[in-house]
Formats: structure tokens, C-alpha cells, sequence
């Protein structure tokens, strides 16, 4: 008994070794590797940068009161559409004290000095139909007749403008209708009625109670970095995606790019700046987000292949084309390309390809299995 047990402890023993054996040769030989296969096509290839930025009017015009009051109405509101002329608000005018009591006594003085010349312009005529003046003496005292008539009528008006902010002879022209000077819509009505305001002088910027902008003329205003501003120029074409019109876009042409560049988080951007061309059927709010899409370079109908393809060596690109396919073992020359333009993902194949090649790609992942229950 002790010898069989002996026996089958030897047999054990030697097939353990012998397993042992088996599983590490069979771990020391190379793993199988199965790649994608890429073929190379023909296509296009765009270089692309882009800079975020917003859609605006290209003017906006603040309206501003060329008299102090307080807002007495307001006719026009947000949104509306406007023409040069239409009047958005009225002003009452709150007079001067001094300025009222100033005026109101050059109305009475000259009240005064009329009824003075005309006693004398009457005396006067009586005199010259009698033959006991000359004409020139008449003349004169017909002409001191008139001033005083004018200068009493020109302190009334002066008072009536003081009052009111108009007089009988510039009613048309009466600075207390604010309106519009140019013709679009109203983007926005900061002011109320009641609001005092403050008219536009020298001094200071005035009271806002209108921004009125011509909406047919839409800017994109954005900025990019400084590491692409030396590839761009006036004049080339962009793409305009705007964020609140989803699956359109719109084409533009640049029109500038500042000067100077300006710091914002660490990073020199400068600011660009390209007409939009809008469709009259589209609805675009000033202030939109957008993006421009501007393409720097471009290659049409070249050879393509994936970037992810390609092996770098020093200054050269390597590609492995395919060679032999049997039973899942594939085979691959080694070859030297020349690449050109890259958008990030395709390259551009100058020379080393053919179109329909076959090359190799990145390595197949077996998928995982499914966990059981799930």
C-alpha cells in the first residue's frame, strides 16, 4: 500500500512540473495582435481656428435730451421700429427761478418801452400827414415802432421757452420731443415717465432715453488668441454659429483685427471684428453668443488618412501598410510618407500612398464581457 501511495505521489509530482512547464512556454510565446485596417481616401482638409464672441448692431445710437426736465410721456417702447424724426418721448421743462423772473421782467420792460414808442410813432404821423415833419423823421420813428413791437414779442418767447420749452415760432422744432435720429429698432427705453433727465452738454454725457440701432447691420464682435492672430487678415470668409439658432449657420467677412492685444486670464487675445450676412426670414437679438469659425488654410481633393495612423520618428512620418492577411495573421511593410495639412484628426498624404492603400490602424480591444445580472 505504501508503495502504490508512493507511486502516485511521483506521478503528482511530475504532472504538476510538467503543467508548470507547459503554461510557461506557453506565456513566453508572442500574443497574437489584430489592427484596424484604414484605407486611404480622397477628401478635403480645412485648418480651423476659432473665437467666441457676440452678435451686435454695428451702430447704436443712445438718444439724449437736448433740455433738462422731467419725462412727461413716453410713446415708444422696446422692440418698436422707429424712422429719423419719430418723436419716443416728450419732456416737461422745470424753469429756472431766476431765469423766470429775468424773463418776466424784460417781457414787462418792453411792454413799457412800446406803449413809450408807440405814443411817439402816433404823434409822429399826425405831424408828417400835417406837412410839419420831414419823411426821414417819420421813418425813423415808424422804425423805433417796429423794434419795439419785435423785442416785445422776442421776451415773450423767450419767456414761453423758459415756461415750456417752446414758443409759437419754433414749435416744430421744440427740443422738449425727443426723437429718433436715425431709423430701426428701439433696443431699449431706460428711462420712465416722471424720471428727471439731464440734457447733453460739454459738461456731462446727458440722460439716455432711447437706443435706437439699424438691425439689417449685424457685426460679429469676438476675440482669439494671440498664437492665430498672425494667420488672419481682413477680408477672409468665417462661419457664424450662433447659440440661440440651432443647425444654421450664417456667412460673414472679416473686417478687422486690433492692433493691440489685450491680457485677460493669462492670455493675450485681440479683438476681431466681421460683417454678418443675415437672411431677412432669421431673427437675430442684438447680443446673441456666437461663434466664428475662421478657416486658415484648406486642401481639396488630396489624399487623406488618419492622424492617429501615423508613427513619428525623429522628422519623419511612417505608415505600416498592409501586405498579407491569412487566418487573422497580418503582415505590414513599413513605408516613409510626406504629410501636409492636418485639421487635428485627417492628414493630408503628399507622397508614399496610393489611393485605396491599405494601412494599419490602432490595435482592436477585445470588448469586456457582460458582469452576469447585468
Amino acid at each position: 500500500m505504501k508503495k502504490i501511495l508512493r507511486i502516485l505521489l511521483f506521478v503528482l509530482i511530475g504532472v504538476i512540473v510538467i503543467g508548470t512547464f507547459v503554461f510557461l512556454w506557453k506565456k513566453s510565446q508572442p500574443k497574437q495582435v489584430i489592427y484596424e485596417i484604414t484605407t486611404v481616401e480622397s477628401g478635403n482638409i480645412e485648418n480651423t481656428t476659432v473665437a467666441t464672441g457676440k452678435v451686435s448692431p454695428r451702430d447704436e445710437i443712445l438718444i439724449k435730451p437736448q433740455i433738462s426736465g422731467i419725462v412727461s410721456e413716453v410713446l415708444k417702447e422696446a422692440g418698436d421700429y422707429v424712422t429719423v424724426g419719430d418723436i419716443i418721448a416728450t419732456v416737461k421743462v422745470v424753469p429756472d427761478v431766476a431765469q423766470l423772473n429775468t424773463a418776466e421782467s424784460t417781457v414787462s420792460v418792453a411792454r413799457i418801452n412800446l406803449t413809450q414808442v408807440e405814443t411817439e410813432y402816433v404823434r409822429q404821423k399826425q405831424l408828417y400827414e400835417k406837412g410839419v415833419i420831414a419823411k426821414e423823421e417819420m421813418d425813423k420813428s415808424e422804425a423805433d415802432y417796429k423794434k419795439a413791437l419785435e423785442e416785445l414779442d422776442k421776451s415773450k418767447n423767450s419767456l414761453d421757452i423758459i415756461k415750456t420749452g417752446i414758443s409759437k415760432k419754433t414749435a416744430q422744432y421744440s427740443n422738449t420731443q425727443i426723437r429718433s435720429t436715425i431709423t430701426g429698432m428701439i433696443l431699449d427705453v431706460p428711462v420712465k415717465a416722471g424720471n428727471s433727465v439731464i440734457q447733453a452738454n460739454t459738461f456731462n454725457d446727458g440722460t439716455t432715453i432711447a437706443t435706437v440701432a439699424n438691425m439689417n447691420d449685424m457685426i460679429f464682435i469676438g476675440k482669439i488668441d494671440e498664437t492665430e492672430v498672425g494667420r488672419i487678415h481682413a477680408g477672409m470668409p468665417i462661419k457664424l454659429s450662433i447659440g440661440a439658432i440651432e443647425n444654421q449657420k450664417f456667412d460673414a467677412t472679416l473686417e478687422y483685427v486690433a492692433p493691440k492685444g489685450v491680457e485677460e486670464n493669462g492670455a493675450i487675445l485681440f479683438e476681431i471684428k466681421a460683417a454678418a450676412r443675415i437672411p431677412d426670414t432669421v431673427v437675430v437679438r442684438a447680443g446673441y453668443s456666437a461663434n466664428a469659425e475662421i478657416v486658415l488654410s484648406k486642401a481639396e481633393k488630396v489624399l487623406t488618412i488618419p492622424e492617429s495612423t501615423i508613427t513619428f520618428s525623429n522628422d519623419s512620418a511612417y505608415v505600416y501598410v498592409l501586405k498579407d492577411s491569412v487566418d487573422h495573421k497580418q503582415a505590414f511593410d513599413k513605408k516613409h510618407i510626406k504629410i501636409g495639412l492636418s485639421d487635428g484628426i485627417k492628414v493630408e498624404v503628399k507622397e508614399g500612398l496610393a489611393k485605396g492603400e491599405k494601412i494599419r490602424g490602432n490595435e482592436q480591444q477585445d470588448k469586456p464581457k457582460k458582469e452576469a445580472g447585468k
